[in-house]
């Protein structure tokens, strides 16, 4: 779902920011920390609002210092409750996105809630003063997608870098997917973090977005174990003379691989 921003509200006032995208972002975006399998049935749902931006890779550096001069305002939004959590993301290796925004809340419409409590926050924090901004125009276009986390680790947090698969799946049988991945694979993936080789793991399903159906992340410490990671993780879900494995990439076949940098997440 690609769309314009000039309706979007934006932190260092609107003539200035009105193309740094505001609004929208998987988990992420990379998506952080839910419910893990087998949860209760009184746990909380969890929705990632994620924006997904197209930038101009000479004029990252100023979206970058715009995010990090409102992280304390995103902060305080997770610490008051407004928000469940909140990250900022940059490529590393992948498609066209380049910076992801995220926040989490704990129903679909606590998501847009959330939303406006971000834009209404940022606003008050950086007036529009009339100078210029550098920022202005890097990131043109954006994609916005709303996942809901179906399952995650139950880890000490997320990592420096992440690893996450856009999957395109068939919309039929995208529940048969989801079912195998909680029986075959995310035992596996618990055992990864449970040895160390990776931080946290998740699986989130489309709820509001573009093509992209599933989305399967990881987090590591830095690249070379994310790597060694993702090789382990595909010979775990992929095993040779599986018929799980097979109906689940006949369901869930083509995808998008992405690496992450985390700039900042809170919590």
């Amino acid at each position: 779902m690609t769309q314009n921003n000039n309706n979007h509200k934006h932190f260092k006032g609107e003539q200035q920011m009105k193309r740094l995208v505001m609004l929208a972002s998987t988990t992420a975006a990379l998506v952080v920390a839910g419910p893990a399998l087998g949860q209760d049935d009184d746990e909380p749902e969890v929705y990632t609002y994620a924006t997904y931006m197209y930038c101009n890779t000479d004029r990252e550096d100023a979206v970058d210092a715009n995010w990090a001069e409102a992280a304390p305002v995103m902060d305080k939004l997770v610490e008051d409750g407004a928000l469940r959590s909140w990250g900022y993301l940059a490529h590393h290796t992948g498609g066209q996105w380049r910076r992801i925004r995220y926040h989490q809340s704990d129903s679909l419409q606590g998501a847009f809630d959330g939303l406006d409590a971000m834009n209404e926050a940022l606003a008050a924090a950086f007036p529009d003063d009339g100078s210029d901004d550098d920022s202005a125009g890097a990131c043109p276009r954006h994609d916005d997608y709303i996942w809901q986390v179906q399952a995650s680790s139950g880890g000490d947090g997320r990592a420096e870098v992440g690893f996450s698969v856009y999957y395109e799946c068939d919309i039929s049988r995208e529940g048969r997917a989801d079912e195998i991945f909680e029986e075959r694979m995310a035992p596996g993936f618990n055992k990864m973090v449970e040895d160390g080789a990776i931080a946290s793991w998740g699986w989130s399903s489309h709820v509001i977005g573009g093509k992209y159906r599933r989305l399967q992340t990881m987090t590591a410490a830095n690249l070379a174990a994310l790597l060694e990671a993702r090789t382990a993780s595909i010979g775990m879900m992929y095993p040779e003379d599986s018929a799980a494995a097979q109906e689940f990439a006949d369901i869930c076949g083509p995808h998008t691989d992405y690496i992450w940098e985390i700039r900042h997440e809170k919590p």
